[in-house]
C-alpha cells in the first residue's frame, strides 16, 4: 500500500472515531449537553483536528443520521430484488423497519426523535438518503398498485400511512418496554397486516 492510499485509510478511520465517538456521547449526554470538545476529549486529538472533518456539532449530527438512514436503506434494498410478490415484500419491508429501529433503538431515536428538534424537517430533501428511503415506499405502494394488489390510492398518502405505523409502533416499543404489551411479533405483524389488508381491492 502507497503512502497516499495508507493517509486516505487513516483518514477514513479517524472520521469514523469521531462519528462514533459523537453518536455515543448524544446518546449518554443528550445532544445539548455535548460539546465538539468533549468529543475530543474522547478521542484524544484536539477540537482543531475535528473541525477538519465535520463543521460544526450539527453536521456531526446530520452525518450520524445519514449512516444511520442508508444502514436502513441497504436493509430494504435485499428486499426489494424479489419483485414477483410486492405486497409480501411490502410486508417484509415493515417487519424489517421495525426490527432496525428495536436492533438500533438509540441511532433511530437520535435520526426521527432527536434530529428534528434541532435542525429543520427529516433530512428529507432532494438527493439525500432519507429521500430515497422514503422512495422506497412510494416504489412498494406503486407497484402494488401497478399490479392489482391494492386498489387505486394516493402514493403519497398511503406512504405517510404505513410510514406513521410502523414509526409508531417502533417509537412505542423502543420507549415503553415495560407496558404490557401483547406479544411483541404478534403486536408488529399485526399492525402490519391491518395496514395491507384495508388497501385491498
Amino acid at each position: 500500500m502507497g503512502v497516499k492510499e495508507r493517509r486516505a485509510r487513516e483518514k477514513e478511520q479517524l472520521r469514523h472515531r469521531i462519528l462514533s465517538a459523537a453518536r455515543e456521547l448524544f446518546v449518554a449526554e443528550g445532544y445539548e449537553s455535548v460539546s465538539m470538545r468533549k468529543i475530543a476529549d474522547m478521542i484524544d486529538y484536539s477540537p482543531t483536528t475535528i473541525y477538519l472533518y465535520y463543521k460544526d456539532k450539527a453536521d456531526l449530527l446530520d452525518s450520524v443520521c445519514k449512516e444511520t438512514l442508508l444502514n436502513l436503506l441497504n436493509t430494504l434494498d435485499r428486499l426489494r430484488k424479489d419483485k414477483s410478490d410486492p405486497v409480501e415484500t411490502l410486508r417484509m419491508s415493515g417487519r424489517a423497519y421495525v426490527e432496525f429501529g428495536l436492533k438500533y433503538p438509540q441511532d433511530y431515536k437520535l435520526t426521527f426523535v432527536v434530529r428534528p428538534q434541532f435542525q429543520k424537517g427529516l433530512g428529507l430533501e432532494e438527493g439525500s438518503v432519507g429521500e430515497k428511503v422514503f422512495n422506497y415506499l412510494r416504489t412498494m405502494v406503486s407497484e402494488c398498485i401497478r399490479q392489482k394488489k391494492f386498489r387505486q390510492v394516493d402514493v403519497e398518502t398511503t406512504g405517510q400511512v404505513l410510514w406513521s405505523a410502523v414509526h409508531g409502533v417502533t417509537l412505542l416499543l423502543i420507549d415503553f418496554p415495560d407496558f404490557p404489551w401483547t406479544e411483541k411479533d404478534k403486536l408488529i405483524d399485526t399492525v402490519i397486516h391491518t395496514m395491507i389488508e384495508g388497501l385491498k381491492p
